[in-house]
Formats: structure tokens, C-alpha cells, sequence
């Protein structure tokens, strides 16, 4: 028997380092609406549903284009695929820079850049297929480290709008990158000889038709989507409740970017650990209790403390969850992850308007935080079932596979 290869020893480095840029920068340019909103409300202005709507509709975007990418990564290859989302990410970008001139043409604008959130229907299987089984969770979690550019985008956005005058030479500037990374990407990354047969779209509705499915759809919406919709929206908290510049807002809500990008394999590590349910369990809990906290509207050291450790949870989440999926539908997990992936995109295009809506109503974020809250634990409780009768249909198969066995 041969012995197995290490990691470093197994796969294909460039490709791996070039799916992480791509995931890297488009993350980045996905998410830089929301920091930017602060600054555009001052071109066009905007009452708190059209902001909540403007920064939520790149993530509508990614979740509806995730499926298609990931369509294409099956029947074209990942890279072809990778290479078509970096050219047409440039449209959006493009637009933003030369086009826009009302506030409709900016929702056009924010919908297309979702062709740089579904990225990741392309980079991940790029990076996975290269490597054995052993090795694939820590190749994924390699390229899908890059949700970091949404740090970069929060973090930088508004100090290249203030200094240039203009934030829409952000989106200009933002071409840079991308066209460097498509250059790197062309001529090093590979498709892998051993990428599997394309999926029929009878096989998506097989997978449907299954309960845990849609559990795990749900699971992911409030991880992931709560992490991106906050990621997106809590710079208009920020300098909506505690009166922060622009620039200032960003920066504070980078910390809790921060904490959700970090804090997602640690996720995925832990739950290896203790498992995968007990894991989201204190997770959840540990995330519905902060966002009840931050109903209160504390003073901001307090407030952002209390972001940061649920932010934190909802990004260890997000590992806790792709820790399961792959123990239920182990057979399914290539469609698992572009079904479920799409989920958490609607739960972020939805978070932002729970946020907007309800400030616009009562003139207070409270309500908004209070059933986030309530939408965090009512996931905890359906964890709660889902592992009791999980726990049952297993010691059901344990039995049935130890009498055929007998038999």
C-alpha cells in the first residue's frame, strides 16, 4: 500500500493560490457597496429601505448567479468559468465608474456585482478537485479563506472615495486588481485531470426532494447570510446610530468583518472536535444572545463587542455547517454546496431589509436586532429536533446494517 502524500506534497499550489486571489478580490468587490453607501447617500439620497436595499442587492445577486456559475463549472470546467465571472465582473465595475447617474442605474449596478459573489461556485472546486478526500477540506478552506476581501473592501473603500474625491473612481481603481488576478489565474491555474462528470439537473430536484436539504438551507441562511448582511450593513448602523464619519463606520465594522472571515475554519476545526450539531449549538445560542444584547443599543466600545463575538459565531458557523453537509450528503456534497450556498445568499439579501425596514418604521434598530435574535434561536430549536431525529434514523440504520450482517 502506498503511503499517502502530505497536503504540500498533493495538489497543485498555483492553482490553489490563484483560486484564493480570485475568491480574494471579487469577495472584495462584492462587498464594497456597503461601506461605500455612506458616501453615495451624499450624491443620492436615500431613506433607510433603499439603503438597506442598495447593499443588499449584490448579495440577491451572488446567491442567483452562484447556481449558474456553478451550472457552467460543471459542463465548461471550473477555470473557464472562474475566467468568464472575472470579464463580466468588470461590467459592473466599469458602469459604476463611467454610467451611473441615478439611483436606479446604481441598483443595476449593485445587482451585477453578484457576478463577483458567486465566485465561489468556480474557485472552490477549482482549488478541491486537485486534491484527495484527506485533503480537501483544508484546500477549500485555503480558498475559501478569501471572504478576507470583504475586509478589504471595508477597510479601504471609503479612504480611496475621501481621497480622490469621488466614489465612483473606487470602481475604477477596482478593475486593477481584478485584471491582474484574471492575468496570474490564465496562465497558472489548471483545471484537474481528475474533475468529476457533469451533474444533470435531474439530480438537483433528487436532492430537493429531501428534508435535510432544506435544513441545511436554513442552517445556512442565518450563518452565512447573517454574516454577509451584517458584513454589508453595519456601516450604515454605525453612522446611523452613533453618528461615525463614513470612514470611521467602515472601520468599526471591519473589526467585526474580521472576526467572521478568521473565525470560519476554526469553525469547521472544533466541530471535527465535539461535532458538528454541539458545535452549532453553542453557536447559535452564543449568536442569538449577542444580537438580543445589541437591541439595547449600548454605548459603541460595548455595541462592538457584542458585534464582534456574534459575528464571530456566525462565521465559526459557516464552518460548522459545511462540517456536516458532507456526513448527510456525502454522495451530493458538489450540489450540496451550490444549493446551500445560494441559501445563505438570500438570508444576507434579506438581512439588511429586516434591518431598514424596521428602523424606517419605529426610528429605532432595536426591533431590527430583536428578531434577528429570535430568527437565530428559532434555527437553534429546529438544530434541536433536526439532532433527535437524526440521532434515531442513525441507531435505525446502525440496526438494519448489523442484521444484514447477522443474515
Amino acid at each position: 500500500m502506498m503511503d499517502k502524500k502530505s497536503f504540500w506534497q498533493s495538489g497543485h499550489k498555483p492553482t490553489l493560490l490563484g483560486s484564493f486571489l480570485y475568491f480574494d478580490i471579487s469577495f472584495m468587490i462584492w462587498g464594497m457597496i456597503g461601506p461605500l453607501s455612506v458616501i453615495i447617500a451624499l450624491d443620492y439620497p436615500m431613506d433607510p429601505v433603499q439603503k438597506a436595499q442598495l447593499v443588499a442587492l449584490p448579495v440577491l445577486g451572488g446567491s442567483i448567479l452562484r447556481l449558474v456559475l456553478g451550472f457552467l463549472s460543471d459542463y465548461i470546467g471550473p477555470k473557464l468559468t472562474a475566467q468568464i465571472g472575472m470579464i463580466l465582473t468588470l461590467i459592473p465595475l466599469l458602469l459604476g465608474w463611467q454610467w451611473v447617474q441615478s439611483l436606479e442605474q446604481l441598483y443595476v449596478v449593485a445587482i451585477l456585482l453578484g457576478i463577483a459573489g458567486a465566485s465561489f461556485a468556480a474557485a472552490l472546486p477549482l482549488a478541491g478537485q486537485w486534491y484527495p478526500k484527506e485533503h480537501q477540506g483544508l484546500a477549500m478552506g485555503i480558498a475559501g479563506a478569501g471572504n478576507s476581501g470583504t475586509v478589504i473592501a471595508t477597510l479601504f473603500a471609503n479612504r480611496l472615495a475621501q481621497h480622490f474625491g469621488s466614489w465612483e473612481i473606487v470602481f475604477g481603481i477596482a478593475m486593477i486588481p481584478i485584471i491582474l488576478v484574471f492575468i496570474f489565474f490564465t496562465i497558472f491555474a489548471k483545471n484537474s485531470p481528475n474533475r468529476p462528470e457533469p451533474k444533470k439537473l435531474s439530480q438537483y430536484a433528487t436532492v430537493l426532494k429531501q428534508r435535510d436539504a432544506w435544513v441545511f438551507c436554513a442552517f445556512y441562511c442565518v450563518t452565512f447570510g447573517g454574516f454577509v448582511g451584517l458584513a454589508n450593513y453595519l456601516t450604515i448602523f454605525f453612522n446611523t446610530q452613533y453618528g461615525l464619519t463614513a470612514v470611521q463606520a467602515a472601520d468599526i465594522a471591519t473589526i467585526c468583518v474580521i472576526a467572521g472571515s478568521f473565525f470560519r475554519p476554526v469553525g469547521g476545526f472544533l466541530a471535527d472536535r465535539i461535532g458538528g450539531t454541539k458545535m452549532l449549538m453553542y453557536l447559535y445560542s452564543g449568536a442569538g444572545i449577542m444580537l438580543a444584547c445589541v437591541s439595547f443599543l449600548p454605548p459603541l466600545p460595548v455595541v462592538v463587542s457584542l458585534l464582534f463575538v456574534g459575528m464571530m459565531c456566525l462565521g465559526a458557523g459557516n464552518g460548522s455547517v459545511f462540517q456536516l453537509v458532507p456526513q448527510r450528503f456525502g454522495n451530493e456534497i458538489g450540489l450540496m454546496t451550490g444549493i446551500v450556498g445560494a441559501a445563505g445568499g438570500l438570508g444576507g439579501y434579506a438581512l439588511p431589509l429586516i434591518l431598514g425596514n424596521l428602523y424606517k418604521a419605529t426610528g429605532s434598530y432595536t426591533l431590527g436586532f430583536i428578531m434577528l435574535s429570535i430568527i437565530v434561536l428559532c434555527c437553534f430549536s429546529l438544530l434541536v429536533i433536526m439532532q433527535i431525529k437524526w440521532r434515531t434514523s442513525w441507531l435505525d440504520h446502525n440496526v438494519t446494517k448489523t442484521a444484514r450482517q447477522v443474515s
